[in-house]
């Protein structure tokens, strides 16, 4: 996962549990003693967090810093391209899993003519 993907993740996941506890931005942010600006920023993945501020931010919404950044609870769009990707992966090691044992058996079947 990479620096954009980690934001994004976060980015959604900070924001539907800030819903599910009924905060607007400003309680969330007066609960973690940051500005609301700030908090807007990393809700729209222009601003990044200190682990003083991830801990602090999981304590505002009763939660543990992991879960801030689960996969589960990712957008469907995320988790999309994580699948795609990994799919992409798969396809590629197959391809040259099936090629390797293509050229073992025309290889093996020429010593034995």
């Amino acid at each position: 996962m990479n620096e954009a993907e980690l934001r994004s993740l976060l980015s959604q996941n900070l924001k539907r549990y800030r819903q599910r506890k009924g905060f607007t931005q400003a309680i969330l942010a007066e609960k973690m003693g940051i500005s609301i600006n700030y908090l807007s920023d990393i809700e729209t993945k222009k601003g990044w967090v200190s682990p003083t501020s991830l801990v602090n931010m999981a304590n505002a919404l009763e939660i543990e810093v992991f879960e801030l950044f689960k996969i589960e609870d990712a957008h469907p769009s995320l988790l999309k391209n994580i699948v795609n990707k990994y799919l992409d992966d798969f396809s590629t090691s197959m391809k040259i899993s099936f090629e390797k044992a293509l050229k073992d058996t025309v290889q093996k079947t020429r010593k034995n003519l």
